[in-house]
This record gives structure tokens, sequence and C-alpha cells, in this order.
């Protein structure tokens, strides 16, 4: 009996990358087990994957967030950006002084005849030289808290949070002016703000908070006791803050989203509401404006 010869072994296919057919490789995505080439391959904790399993598994990755909710912030750009931006208003108006502060800065007059962006424009604006150098310690003070203060509050509530709060203390302050002054200008409404919702949040977390309650007193004596300071931003800033902050730090997890900025949106509301409604009470009584 003869014995068959023996047959020619078989050619196994050599895989090839599902996304590009004509490179041959031998390593597969751990997830789906899809052949990968080295451009497609994406490292993962065992092994490699591919970019589609890469993608589907972000999205089951819960977002790293703030205490209160927001974004968690590894640089406070946001704070950084309200510097720069108070350092260059300044400039501006210590070149052109007169025509940045008639043009930009918080007028209750001129806020009732419709020149709204002075509430906001205001805020950025700070005492000039104009000949006295003692006037650069506004513009010092206001961006000294600021740099101290606001990395902190930026980190615990989220950049976008830390915005709406810094922003609507402004405008708080600014209304507080409108009300019962005639014009100022100075971040320090936002700041005083600050203050308010450092005071918040601490207490929200458990911290001691007597150290920003003797920040706020000490500050809240040198207001009333120099009479060029505008009383009246920084308590309306400091009021406007310390609701916002309140907002933030005490809002329900469950529906924290849709409670964070429904009181933000109803802090605004509310401001621009006093705006629209009642007249600048004070510039009134002093200039003789008309009712």
């Amino acid at each position: 009996m003869t014995t068959p010869p023996p047959s020619e072994p078989e050619t196994a296919a050599v895989p090839t990358c599902y996304r590009h057919p004509g490179r041959e490789t031998y390593v597969r995505c751990q997830r789906c087990d899809r052949p990968i080439c080295p451009d497609c391959m994406r490292e993962a904790s065992v092994g490699f994957q591919c970019p589609e399993c890469v993608a589907e598994g972000n999205k089951t990755v819960r977002r790293t967030q703030t205490v209160f909710g927001g974004k968690a912030v590894t640089a406070p750009r946001a704070t950084w950006t309200l510097l720069v931006l108070n350092v260059l208003a300044y400039v501006a108006e210590t070149l052109s002084p007169g025509p940045v502060i008639a043009n930009f800065q918080m007028d209750a007059g001129a806020v009732y005849y419709g020149e709204w962006w002075r509430l906001v424009t205001g805020a950025f604006l700070h005492a000039p030289l104009t000949g006295n150098t003692f006037m650069i310690t506004h513009i010092l003070f206001n961006m000294w808290a600021l740099y101290v203060i606001g990395p902190e509050l930026e980190r615990r509530l989220g950049s976008l949070r830390f915005l709406a709060l810094y922003l609507l203390s402004a405008l708080g302050g600014a209304v507080a002016v409108y009300l019962f002054g005639i014009a100022a200008v100075g971040a320090s409404g936002a700041i005083y703000g600050m203050f308010g919702a450092l005071f918040v949040v601490s207490r929200r977390l458990g911290y001691d908070a007597r150290g920003v309650l003797w920040l706020i007193g000490i500050n809240a004596v040198i207001t009333f006791m120099v009479p060029t300071i505008s009383w009246q931003g920084h308590l309306g800033g400091l009021i406007t803050g310390a609701v916002v902050g309140g907002i933030l730090a005490y809002a329900p997890q469950r529906s924290r989203n849709a409670f964070q900025w429904g009181g933000c949106a109803l802090v605004l509301a509310a401001l621009v509401a006093v705006v629209l409604t009642m007249p600048p009470y004070i510039y009134q009584l002093q200039l003789g404006f008309p009712s």
C-alpha cells in the first residue's frame, strides 16, 4: 500500500488593520479584538485599544467636578483673565483719563438715561493717578485681593460659577451706587462680593470663618472712615456676593445645576428690575434730578 505524499500546509490569512486594510498587524484591541496597526493603537491600562473603543469608554467616565458642581479647575484662568482686564483698563485710563472715566465710569444719572454699560464697565476702572500717586493703592488693593482670594474661590466653585459670582457682585455694587450714590469706579463691589461668598463657602464646608469676618470688618471700618470710598458699592457687592455664594454653595445636589443657574438668573433679573423701576434717589436729591 502506497502512502500518499504529505499535503502542503494551508497558508493562514495575515491579519490587517481594520482601519487600514493594507497594513499587516498582529496586535488586537483589548476590548473588541479587532486588529490594529501602530497608528491606531491607543495605550490602555492593559495592552492597546482602538480609537472607537477609547471614545466609547470616555463617554462613561465621570467628569471631575469641584465640590459645588463646577468643572474641576487646574489653573484659575478666570481669575487671571479678570486681573489682566482690570490692568488693561487701568492702563487705558492712565493714558487717557478724561474720556475713559467720562464714558465708562458708573454714573447714576447716565445709567438712568440709558447708558447701561456703565453698570459693568465701571467695575473695571479705578481711581486714576492724575498727579496723585496715592491713588494707585486703589487698584493695588483690589488686584491683591483678587489674586489672593480669586484662585481659592474659582477652584471651589469652578470657573463659570466664579465668573457669575464676580460679575453679579460687581453689578450689585453698581446698582447700590445707582440707588444711593452719584458716581464711582472700581472693582471693590466684586471684591467685597468675593468676601461675602468666601464667608458663606467656608461655613458650608465647615471651616473656621472668623478670619473672613475679621477681613470684612476691617474693610468695613475703612470704608466708612475714608470719605472718598463708595460705601454703596462695597455694601451692595458684599450682599450680592453673599446671596450668590449661598445659592452656589447650598444648592441641592439632585438639581444642583438648575438651582444654581436659575438662582443666578433670578439675582440678575432682580438687579435689572431695580434699575428699570426705581430712580437714582441720591442723584435726584443732590443734583435736582427730575422725578
